[in-house]
């Protein structure tokens, strides 16, 4: 009973932790702005550099990182110890999903999140960081020459869970991160049309 107890502490707290609203508070402190009626509406990153600027996007990527990270080690292993009748690694897994569907549908911000990248490489980085490193290294390269960060982030999270696999990591991680890359692929669908008809927007680093 305990163990139950604990299982479904673990997941509320989880997911209350990956829908912190950090684009929208950072935006709204700053600007006054409400991060989904500015820019592309996106509660990420990339739309707080769009609106706000450089540093303020830096912490937004920072903090949401640090949420799946914190989610999936620090309240992971204080719940797992009060009895947790689950393999650890599907365990992790398990809270790795929902910290970031969290962020992409916050319970703060009427359901309406972010993409979940962010927060995915903060989960990727508690999981499997000899997974995450590959995956960040295709993620600058894909940028770097097209310049399109929805492209980049789409092609390593097509990449992560291949690169799981190549490097034979426990099979609980690997499913997880399937299904949590396919979720945020999936909320990347709008910049997959827009990259399709050759209307998405580029990101200029020399931009302030």
């Amino acid at each position: 009973m305990i163990g139950i107890l604990a299982l479904f502490l673990a997941a509320v707290v989880s997911y209350v932790i990956g829908s912190f609203p950090t684009s929208y508070i950072i935006t709204k402190s700053i600007k006054g702005t409400d991060i989904r009626k500015a820019g592309s509406g996106n509660a990420g990153a990339t739309n707080v550099l769009r609106t706000v600027g450089k540093i303020p996007a830096l912490i937004t990527l920072l903090v949401d990182m640090f949420k799946g990270a914190f989610a999936v080690t620090i309240v992971g292993d204080f719940f797992y110890g009060y009895g947790v009748d689950l393999n650890y690694d599907f365990y992790r897994g398990l809270l790795a999903l929902i910290v970031v569907s969290g962020h992409i549908w916050s319970v703060f911000l009427h359901f309406k999140g972010g993409k979940g990248v962010a927060t995915t490489i903060g989960v990727g980085f508690a999981l499997a960081p000899n997974v995450l490193w590959p995956s960040v290294v295709i993620w600058i390269a894909v940028f770097m020459l097209s310049g399109y960060v929805s492209l980049a982030s789409i092609i390593s999270l097509v990449a992560f869970p291949i690169i799981a696999v190549l490097l034979n990591t426990p099979i609980y991680t690997v499913l997880f991160s399937i299904a949590i890359c396919a979720l945020s692929i999936y909320k990347h669908k709008d910049n997959i049309e827009r990259l399709l008809k050759r209307q998405e927007n580029k990101i200029k680093i020399s931009k302030s």
